[in-house]
Protein backbone atom coordinates (compact mmCIF):
# COMPACT_ATOMS: atom_id res chain seq x y z
CA UNK A 1 0.00 0.00 0.00
CA UNK A 2 1.79 3.22 -1.15
CA UNK A 3 2.12 5.60 1.59
CA UNK A 4 0.06 9.25 0.90
CA UNK A 5 1.86 12.90 1.03
CA UNK A 6 0.05 13.42 4.34
CA UNK A 7 0.96 10.00 6.04
CA UNK A 8 4.39 10.94 5.16
CA UNK A 9 4.18 14.36 6.38
CA UNK A 10 2.73 13.28 9.71
CA UNK A 11 5.29 10.40 10.16
CA UNK A 12 7.83 12.86 9.21
CA UNK A 13 6.48 15.01 12.34
CA UNK A 14 6.36 12.39 14.46
CA UNK A 15 10.16 11.77 14.45
CA UNK A 16 10.77 15.31 15.10
CA UNK A 17 8.00 15.14 18.24
CA UNK A 18 6.27 18.17 16.92
CA UNK A 19 2.87 18.55 16.99
CA UNK A 20 1.25 17.93 13.59
CA UNK A 21 -1.05 21.58 13.05
CA UNK A 22 -2.37 22.78 9.66
CA UNK A 23 0.40 24.51 8.84
CA UNK A 24 3.12 22.17 10.01
CA UNK A 25 1.61 19.45 8.02
CA UNK A 26 1.36 21.67 4.44
CA UNK A 27 4.64 21.99 5.05
CA UNK A 28 5.88 18.94 5.48
CA UNK A 29 3.32 18.06 2.30
CA UNK A 30 5.37 19.92 0.27
CA UNK A 31 8.76 18.68 1.96
CA UNK A 32 8.34 15.09 2.06
CA UNK A 33 4.90 14.34 0.63
CA UNK A 34 6.11 12.87 -2.44
CA UNK A 35 9.16 10.75 -0.66
CA UNK A 36 12.09 12.78 -2.18
CA UNK A 37 14.41 15.01 -0.80
CA UNK A 38 14.59 18.63 -1.23
CA UNK A 39 16.75 21.78 -1.03
CA UNK A 40 14.45 24.82 -0.59
CA UNK A 41 15.12 28.39 0.89
CA UNK A 42 12.23 30.31 2.75
CA UNK A 43 11.38 31.53 0.13
CA UNK A 44 11.10 29.16 -2.39
CA UNK A 45 8.80 27.11 0.05
CA UNK A 46 6.43 29.93 0.23
CA UNK A 47 6.16 30.23 -3.06
CA UNK A 48 5.15 26.70 -3.35
CA UNK A 49 2.03 27.19 -1.06
CA UNK A 50 0.52 29.52 -3.19
CA UNK A 51 0.22 26.74 -5.52
CA UNK A 52 -0.99 24.53 -3.34
CA UNK A 53 -3.48 26.81 -1.62
CA UNK A 54 -2.44 27.08 1.79
CA UNK A 55 -2.64 30.22 3.55
CA UNK A 56 0.93 30.60 5.46
CA UNK A 57 2.88 33.79 5.75
CA UNK A 58 6.81 33.98 5.02
CA UNK A 59 7.29 34.72 8.85
CA UNK A 60 5.39 31.28 9.45
CA UNK A 61 7.79 29.17 6.98
CA UNK A 62 10.61 30.79 8.49
CA UNK A 63 9.67 29.77 11.81
CA UNK A 64 8.94 26.18 10.84
CA UNK A 65 11.83 25.20 9.25
CA UNK A 66 13.97 26.45 12.24
CA UNK A 67 11.39 24.41 14.33
CA UNK A 68 11.96 21.59 11.44
CA UNK A 69 16.19 22.07 12.14
CA UNK A 70 15.47 22.14 15.60
CA UNK A 71 14.08 18.69 16.01
CA UNK A 72 16.60 17.31 13.68
CA UNK A 73 14.17 16.95 10.64
CA UNK A 74 15.98 18.89 8.23
CA UNK A 75 19.62 20.73 8.05
CA UNK A 76 19.79 24.30 7.28
CA UNK A 77 23.45 24.78 4.73
CA UNK A 78 24.34 28.35 4.80
CA UNK A 79 25.71 29.43 1.00
CA UNK A 80 26.81 32.91 2.04
CA UNK A 81 25.58 35.46 4.96
CA UNK A 82 22.31 36.35 2.90
CA UNK A 83 21.20 32.98 1.57
CA UNK A 84 20.01 29.77 3.76
CA UNK A 85 19.15 26.51 2.18
CA UNK A 86 16.91 23.68 4.07
CA UNK A 87 17.75 19.69 3.26
CA UNK A 88 15.52 17.40 4.20
CA UNK A 89 18.58 15.02 4.22
CA UNK A 90 20.17 14.99 7.11
CA UNK A 91 23.15 12.36 6.56
CA UNK A 92 26.32 13.87 6.48
CA UNK A 93 26.80 14.80 2.64
CA UNK A 94 28.93 17.28 0.28
CA UNK A 95 26.49 19.90 -1.90
CA UNK A 96 27.32 21.85 -5.12
CA UNK A 97 25.96 25.57 -4.78
CA UNK A 98 25.23 26.48 -8.88
CA UNK A 99 26.03 30.46 -8.75
CA UNK A 100 24.61 31.04 -12.00
CA UNK A 101 21.03 29.98 -10.97
CA UNK A 102 21.00 29.85 -7.14
CA UNK A 103 20.44 26.31 -6.35
CA UNK A 104 22.11 23.88 -4.44
CA UNK A 105 22.47 19.82 -5.06
CA UNK A 106 23.76 17.11 -3.46
CA UNK A 107 27.50 16.03 -4.30
CA UNK A 108 29.11 12.70 -4.73
CA UNK A 109 29.78 11.95 -1.16
CA UNK A 110 32.18 8.80 -2.27
CA UNK A 111 34.00 11.48 -4.31
CA UNK A 112 35.54 13.52 -1.23
CA UNK A 113 37.91 13.11 1.07
CA UNK A 114 38.62 14.93 4.26
CA UNK A 115 42.05 13.67 5.43
CA UNK A 116 41.99 16.07 8.89
CA UNK A 117 39.93 18.67 11.04
CA UNK A 118 41.15 20.71 13.63
CA UNK A 119 40.81 20.12 16.68
CA UNK A 120 37.85 21.55 18.16
CA UNK A 121 38.71 24.49 20.53
CA UNK A 122 38.79 23.49 25.21
CA UNK A 123 35.35 23.16 25.79
CA UNK A 124 33.54 22.41 22.46
CA UNK A 125 33.05 19.66 20.12
CA UNK A 126 32.64 19.49 16.29
CA UNK A 127 28.86 19.08 15.34
CA UNK A 128 29.12 19.26 11.74
CA UNK A 129 30.93 19.55 8.45
CA UNK A 130 29.73 21.33 6.14
CA UNK A 131 31.14 21.29 2.95
CA UNK A 132 29.57 23.52 -0.17
CA UNK A 133 31.73 23.28 -3.50
CA UNK A 134 30.28 26.52 -5.15
CA UNK A 135 30.30 26.00 -9.62
CA UNK A 136 29.92 28.41 -12.21
CA UNK A 137 30.03 27.94 -15.82
CA UNK A 138 33.69 28.19 -17.44
CA UNK A 139 34.32 31.08 -19.67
Amino acid sequence: MEMTADQRASDWLAKGDLRPTRQRIALARLLVGDGQDRHVTAESLFALTGGEGEKVSLATVYNTLRAFCDAGLMNEIVVDGSRSYFDTRIDDHPHFYWEDRGALTDAPADQIEIARLPLAPDGTEISRVDVVIRLRKTR
